[in-house]
């Protein structure tokens, strides 16, 4: 038999930008935006949380918390009522969830199956972060200005109930943390350090610095390894933290403008708001960057969905700075999902 003829160079130059694009075409890691939810709508947004049971995203947009279906982006329920809200803790045991109002200095309690508002609970000033700790048992509601975290039992009286007496936190706090296990971790934005409580007794053990980052914002927890991720601002850092001691890990570089960090899977996420999502993994005992999505710009919070690795970020499209204001303001009806899924999940 002849040997093979020659490829035609038309066709070997077909061949070769074929293999090109398909390359260009593949995730430089695991992660990728797998799609858009286009949901509009109007006001601005904070906090995006997750229900993996229910596949449901709770998204704050001030005045309103939208319902969304996380398979789909389509919006199920809304939830009025708010003046300028931030987050949302859902308490499944309960019943109930509970939505952060900055304005009102207050938490709104709804219902989880029928979204509808039970009443509401007054808090304090700058009502921000919130989460559910279940070694308290409370939703633990941290606020800003005022620098308390207040806790709040889930089956608490909506129409008379109060919450339980505020621990003064020393500094101003933006968002937290729980082990499960009755320790509560508070980054404490303008003393660039993180406040461990004791979520039982309700009282401050320590403060532990977070540098070589500052003003701490995002955090999130590896409860099993006992790792804490810290986004900060000023510098702009991934901080990874012994939660037994503070010891300071790993310092790893991300963009401006951070505002969460997630953990799931074991990998640590952090999502700022030039457009890029810091993914770091622990490897031969070192954490590193092992990759940066590209996301639209101000997609600077984040939902994550720990089964599926699924991350939800909120952003819109944006126009030029309005006159005597520095920020790029959101074109109207523009809002949207931006879902990052991990390949072959």
């Amino acid at each position: 038999m002849k040997a093979a003829k020659i490829i035609n160079p038309v066709l070997r130059a077909s061949l070769a930008l074929l293999i090109t694009s398909f390359a260009h075409a593949q995730p430089s890691g695991p992660y990728h935006v797998s799609q858009t939810f286009h949901v509009g709508g109007e006001g601005g947004w904070d906090y995006l949380t997750v229900d993996p049971e229910h596949k449901l995203l709770y998204v704050p947009r001030s005045t309103h918390t939208m319902v969304i279906d996380a398979n789909t982006g389509k919006t199920v329920a809304d939830i009025p009522g708010q003046k300028r809200n931030h987050g949302v803790a859902i308490v499944p045991n309960a019943g109930r969830g509970f939505i952060t109002d900055g304005e009102d200095a207050s938490v709104t309690v709804f219902d989880l199956k029928t979204h509808a508002v039970l009443g509401k609970i007054k808090t304090a000033d700058d009502s921000d972060g919130i989460i559910y700790d279940p070694a308290s048992g409370k939703v633990l509601v941290v606020c800003g200005d005022a620098g308390v975290m207040i806790p709040i039992s889930p089956d608490v009286d909506p129409a008379t109930g109060k919450a339980d007496p505020a621990v003064d936190l020393g500094g101003k706090p933006e968002f937290l943390a729980a082990d499960g296990q009755g320790k509560a971790y508070i980054n404490l934005e303008d003393k660039d350090q993180v406040a461990v409580v004791d979520t039982k007794a309700m009282k401050v053990l320590d403060k532990w610095p977070t540098a070589p980052g500052g003003s701490p914002v995002g955090m999130s927890m590896d409860t099993a390894h006992r790792r804490l991720f810290i986004g900060c601002r000023k510098p702009q850092k991934l901080i990874v933290m012994n939660a037994d001691n503070g010891k300071v890990l790993a310092d790893l570089p991300i963009g401006p403008g951070v505002d969460a960090t997630k953990f799931g899977g074991g990998d640590a996420f952090a999502s700022c708001g030039d457009g890029t999502l810091t993914v770091a993994r622990e490897e031969s005992g070192k954490f590193q960057v092992i990759q940066t999505v590209k996301t639209p710009r101000g997609a600077r919070t984040m939902g994550i969905d720990p089964g599926t690795q699924t991350l939800y970020l909120p952003t819109a499209e944006f126009g030029p700075p309005a006159e005597c204001q520095s920020r790029p303001r959101p074109k109207p009806g523009t809002f949207m999902i931006v879902v990052v899924s991990r390949s072959g999940k």
